[in-house]
């Protein structure tokens, strides 16, 4: 797929590359990179022929930096929204409806992984922030290079978490850690992220390409129908029959900060390169 978006796949035999390239905004995602995403993703996760895939960003920077608040500050597009009503505009008191409009179809990606019968690996190269976070956590297996960070970062502009970050990160690290993550907001490095157990391995820098395919080709070998089993036993284990419930919350709760005066002042604090003054409004 390359057709002037920001979306590729790329194939290796049985395994199937979705990779996220935009790397001068960090691959943060507008309404086009999103709504590219979800075709991309519900292609490979119905493609029989693809036995495993390996979900990344390119430009060594970063995974995926979430919503792009460069987008969003500036209000979005027009047409963008039509979807929503055929009256719909950006929102003149708040951020929210572009931001939904964005998370709509990052949410519906996000359960098409869970969802799909084949392993989904996100290989991290750089930093997985915010959305980015919850895109990697969502993933069967995270990977990632030693120069790699993982942060909140939400709460820099005043939003609470989405793209299944509130629903995968205690799950994942306990709840005392995530809540330590949610609110004092540390940047782990690739080994705390070991330690944590919010990945699965750590591969130098120089060997990160060539470790990621190998790992492609080693689940793509393993018996389908088998794994298939194996992961919708372990979701239901995991509550994740709940997923979309939980990903239809975060996209409300989060349209809602993102309405607020504080995320305003989030990001005018953001793209002025100073500390926001929360006032709670």
């Amino acid at each position: 797929m390359s057709d002037g978006s920001h979306i590729r796949i790329e194939r290796d035999g049985a395994v199937g590359h979705l990779v996220m390239d935009r790397p001068d905004r960090f691959n943060s995602m507008d309404v086009r990179m999103a709504q590219d995403l979800r075709a991309a993703g519900l292609k490979l996760a119905r493609d029989e022929s693809v036995r495993a895939v390996i979900f990344r960003g390119t430009g060594g920077k970063a995974f995926c930096a979430g919503a792009d608040l460069k987008y969003i500050r500036a209000g979005g597009a027009h047409e963008d929204l039509d979807y929503l009503a055929p009256t719909a505009r950006p929102a003149t008191s708040g951020f929210g409806a572009i931001f939904k409009q964005i998370l709509e179809y990052l949410h519906s990606t996000i359960s098409e992984i869970r969802r799909s019968p084949k392993p989904w690996v996100a290989a991290v190269d750089g930093v997985a922030a915010a959305g980015g976070l919850g895109l990697a956590m969502c993933c069967d297996l995270v990977v990632c290079s030693a120069r790699s960070a993982f942060e909140w970062a939400y709460a820099k502009t005043a939003l609470c978490g989405a793209e299944s970050s509130t629903f995968f990160l205690p799950r994942l690290v306990g709840l005392r850690r995530a809540m330590g993550m949610a609110l004092l907001n540390p940047r782990l490095d690739a080994r705390q992220a070991l330690e944590w157990g919010l990945v699965n391995e750590v591969y130098p820098d120089d060997r990160f390409e060539e470790e990621v395919r190998a790992l492609g080709r080693r689940l793509a070998a393993l018996p389908p129908k088998t794994i298939a089993q194996t992961k919708a036993l372990l979701n239901q284990s995991a509550g994740v029959d709940r997923l979309d419930w939980h990903l239809d919350r975060e996209l409300e709760e989060l349209a809602r900060s993102a309405d607020s005066a504080d995320f305003t002042e989030g990001v005018d604090a953001f793209f002025g390169k100073r500390l926001p003054r929360f006032e709670g409004k």
